[in-house]
């Protein structure tokens, strides 16, 4: 800010752009008067998933997560790693723990995360994750710090002094938690294989073993063994390991079948053998799942069977259950609650198509194990019938991410609307019409978006892989899906070249050079809008010349090339004006203004907020009006003017709260409380203070921009 800070009085006034300057005192009063809503009430996430029924008392494993979890309160952190066999209870027993014996322990918060969902080729989206648990606990996510060790640190301090529980499963090496280790509490992680780096931290280790007869037959039938089923109940455990994914699924199949027995239980399940080798489940499980499995499918109808392979050929982890339905499987509801009643498919969220929270669930997951036999089953699948289905979900992805995205708004799009409306692909008719529905159904499917993303790349599927691509823009923007962004934009780029199109090669380019600025990474950042530039030439669109210039003038600003950044945002401002596009007008003045600004030629940086304010108040662009105020608020800071400065972050202030931006309101509140404080201005600095203290959130910290 500039130095000369006279005319800051009670007394003082002077003239802003045709308006007048009241004095501190009222300036004051008119900041104890600005509408500033409270944050809204942020309640301690429950994000376990609810146990199912038929839990059988595992008494032992449930006393030591009692004793650990006592042991957690008050004393920093504990760490238990659960490891058990694949299908043996690990997650339903912390489940059933959490609900009935642990969830007094930990008021504060318990979080969630299937490592499955979020590890791509081997690699886990840890930033993502914390991501995810920073905005469950209040942290929005652009006011998140964009790498992973900022994330973890952020997540520590919002933890710490709570009393917080962290259940991470399907882990499968120690390094892929220890960012996810709360402040205080107790973390808890399963896995199929012991982690001795995790025990030489101090980690404590639960294994869970199948179960025994006893235990084991009372998830089959609810009730003791009737007389002379003794050893056909002994022999149902045998057969099924124990295991209480096995053992449910014959129980369901019994429950339907009143009029049969024990006996004809275990003459449902095929004599061992024939399984080993195929290596889709942990030794020692394979033989016994896969019988149980055929078995279960054996008794199930053609539209069942049907939508069981259908599911083991799908890319990702979950599906939402439009899918099947816009690919044509028959009576897809019936086939979806067989699977469900025999525990092979269970509902999961958020990401409802459209419904309200307390709708009925509309995603959902196979048992990892499931889904593993299913992917045998689809294996059998015809070489062009396997292609073919994964067009048709290529296809469906390509115009539901496009909807999605379309809901979020009005942005610059290469690609047509979607062929298909949403009750063609299966969605109800407004399905993304609520507010932000659109933006969390893609963050919820970005796994599986991805995941088709790389199964489409190798079948060469390119058109939609770019138009995917391009529709995912709000999701890595709003949501700061960074590591998202790297892994599907060069998958894009890609595309886009086998399609021969340079204009969506410019966009992904464009796109991916964004994420890497976010990240830091300027220099990466330089190389993607270097690498697109020659493809202006073939292509006549000037809005993609406007993206590049825009692009390079925010990366040649971070890096303090103020001349390139106005040469270039100048280029943008040009592009947009050649199109008539209004708004993208305001923007590029409000970011050639702030190069201008920081080349500390404040006249012109005036000049051209003047203008791109009155257009805006024109063309009724109410969103960009308390920013070009703010940014005029600074340039008169910079320029030493400290009562026009003050003058025009009151009015931002008040701009931005009739609007509800209230980013943009402790925008403007903290430069007038550096202001004032500069100016010795206590009543003004006191007003400031207070409001800011009513936006505070869990994730600030007083004094924090």
């Amino acid at each position: 800010m500039g130095g000369d800070d006279a005319g800051v009085g009670a007394g003082v006034w002077n003239s802003v752009s045709g308006g007048t300057v009241f004095g501190a005192v009222v300036q004051a009063q008119r900041i104890d008067s600005l509408n500033v809503e409270a944050p809204p009430q942020v309640w301690p996430p429950r994000q376990l998933p609810p146990p199912l029924p038929g839990f059988v008392n595992r008494t032992k494993e449930r006393r030591t997560l009692r004793e650990l979890a006592e042991a957690a309160v008050g004393q920093g952190v504990r760490t238990v790693v659960v490891t058990g066999l694949g299908g043996v209870g690990k997650t339903q027993l912390i489940a059933h723990c959490v609900r009935s014996d642990l969830g007094a322990f930990f008021p504060d918060g318990q979080v969630y995360v299937d490592l499955a969902d979020v590890r791509r080729d081997g690699a886990v989206d840890v930033a993502g994750v914390l991501g995810d648990w920073l905005h469950a606990f209040g942290v929005p996510y652009g006011h998140q710090p964009a790498g992973l060790g900022g994330r973890a640190d952020l997540f520590r301090t919002v933890t710490t002094g709570k009393r917080v529980l962290v259940v991470v499963d399907n882990v499968r090496q120690a390094p892929e938690i220890r960012a996810l280790t709360p402040g205080d509490g107790l973390l808890v992680a399963t896995s199929r294989t012991v982690l001795p780096a995790l025990r030489m931290d101090g980690a404590v280790q639960l294994v869970v073993d199948p179960l025994d007869e006893r235990e084991a037959i009372g998830i089959v039938r609810g009730r003791p063994v009737a007389q002379g089923e003794g050893p056909a109940a002994a022999e149902l455990v045998r057969r099924c390991g124990g295991l209480p994914l096995a053992l449910r699924a014959v129980g369901e199949w019994l429950l339907e079948r009143p009029q049969l027995g024990l006996d004809d239980a275990v003459r449902s399940l095929a004599p061992f053998g024939g399984a080993a080798g195929r290596g889709w489940a942990d030794e020692g499980t394979v033989d016994v799942m896969e019988q149980v499995f055929d078995s279960v499918l054996r008794q199930m109808p053609d539209h069942t069977r049907a939508l069981y392979r259908f599911l083991g050929a799908l890319p990702g982890t979950t599906f939402p259950a439009a899918l099947p339905r816009a690919a044509g499987l028959p009576r897809v509801d019936a086939a979806l609650g067989d699977l469900m009643t025999s525990h092979l498919v269970v509902a999961v969220g958020p990401g409802r198509d459209g419904a309200a929270p307390a709708g009925p669930p509309h995603r959902f997951r196979m048992h990892d194990l499931a889904r593993a036999h299913a992917a045998t089953e689809a294996a059998t699948l015809p070489e062009e019938a396997a292609r073919s289905l994964l067009r048709t979900v290529t296809d469906f992805y390509a115009e539901a991410v496009a909807h999605a995205d379309r809901s979020i708004g009005g942005r610059f799009r290469l690609q047509d609307p979607p062929a298909r409306s949403l009750a063609e692909l299966g969605f109800a008719e407004r399905a993304f019409s609520g507010d932000g529905q659109g933006l969390h159904w893609l963050d919820a499917e970005r796994g599986n978006i991805l995941a088709v993303l790389r199964a489409a790349a190798r079948e060469g599927l390119h058109d939609a892989m770019w138009r995917i691509c391009e529709s995912l823009w709000p999701l890595f923007h709003e949501r700061a899906r960074h590591a998202d962004s790297l892994e599907a934009h060069p998958l894009g780029i890609e595309a886009a070249r086998w399609e021969n199109r340079p204009d969506a090669e410019i966009r992904m380019r464009n796109q991916l050079a964004r994420a890497h600025a976010a990240l830091g990474d300027l220099d990466r950042a330089a190389e993607e809008l270097r690498a697109g530039e020659p493809l202006l030439a073939l292509t006549e669109d000037a809005r993609l010349r406007g993206i590049l210039a825009e692009t390079g003038g925010l990366v040649a600003l971070a890096q303090g090339r103020t001349a390139d950044a106005r040469d270039r945002f100048t280029a943008a401002l040009a592009a947009n004006t050649e199109r008539g596009d209004q708004h993208g007008i305001v923007v590029q003045s409000y970011q050639l203004a702030d190069a201008v600004r920081a080349s500390g030629d404040h006249a012109e940086a005036r000049r051209l907020l003047a203008g791109a304010l009155g257009l805006a108040r024109e063309t009724g662009d109410l969103a960009m009006i308390p920013k070009l105020t703010l940014l005029t608020a600074r340039v008169h800071a910079d320029a030493g003017e400290v009562a026009q400065a003050v003058a025009a972050a009151t009015d931002a202030a008040e701009q931005a709260g009739e609007q509800g931006l209230t980013s943009k309101i402790r925008e403007a509140l903290e430069l007038l409380l550096g202001l004032a404080r500069r100016s010795g201005d206590t009543a003004l600095a006191e007003s400031c203070e207070r409001r800011l203290a009513e936006l505070r959130g869990p994730g600030d910290r007083p004094g924090g921009a």
